[in-house]
C-alpha cells in the first residue's frame, strides 16, 4: 500500500462516519511531516451549517494544530473533488498538495467544473493528484445515493399505503 492509499483509506474512514449519520460520505485528512494532524467529515445536515464540509472542518483543525492559518507544508487527502468553497479554502490556506479520490462532475473545482487550484490569477496553486482509490471512493458515493433514493421510494410507498388505509377506515 502506498502512502497515498494509506492516507486516503483514513479519509474514507472519515467519510463512513458521515454516511453513518446519513450525511453525504465525504472525508478528509491533512498530513504534516508524515503524520495526520487533522481529520474531517461532512456534517452539513447534522450541524445545520453549509460550511460543515469535510475539508473546512479538517482545515480548521489543522490550523489550530499548526498554530497558523498557512498550511504550507501539508498535504490534503479528500475522498471527493472539492467544491468551490473548499477549493477556495485550500488556496487561502496555501495547501501545496491535494490528493483526491474521485472527481465530482457536478460541483468539482479541482478540474471538473472549474479548476480553482490551478488558477494563474491566484497567488497560490496546488499540485493535484487524482484517482487514488478512486473506484472505492466513487462506489461509496454511488451506494450512498442509491440507498437514499431507495429510502425515498420506501417512504413514498408507506405514505401512499397510509392514505389508502385512512380512506378505507373512513368508509
Amino acid at each position: 500500500m502506498t502512502q497515498e492509499e494509506k492516507y486516503m483509506r483514513e479519509a474514507m474512514r472519515q467519510a463512513k462516519k458521515a454516511a453513518a449519520l446519513k450525511e453525504v460520505p465525504i472525508g478528509c485528512v491533512i498530513v504534516h511531516d508524515g503524520a495526520i494532524i487533522a481529520r474531517g467529515y461532512n456534517r452539513r445536515t447534522i450541524d445545520k451549517n453549509v460550511l460543515a464540509h469535510a475539508e473546512i472542518i479538517a482545515i480548521r483543525k489543522a490550523c489550530r494544530k499548526i498554530g497558523d492559518w498557512r498550511l504550507e507544508d501539508c498535504t490534503m487527502y479528500v475522498t471527493l473533488e472539492p467544491c468551490p468553497m473548499c477549493a477556495g479554502a485550500i488556496v487561502q490556506a496555501r495547501i501545496p498538495r491535494v490528493v483526491i479520490g474521485c472527481m465530482n462532475p457536478k460541483a468539482g473545482c479541482a478540474g471538473s467544473v472549474l479548476d480553482m487550484l490551478h488558477e494563474d490569477g491566484f497567488n497560490h496553486q496546488a499540485e493535484v493528484e487524482t484517482g487514488v482509490l478512486g473506484e472505492e471512493c466513487s462506489r461509496m458515493m454511488k451506494d450512498f445515493f442509491k440507498e437514499l433514493r431507495e429510502e425515498g421510494k420506501r417512504k413514498k410507498a408507506e405514505k401512499t399505503e397510509e392514505i389508502k388505509e385512512d380512506s378505507h377506515a373512513g368508509n
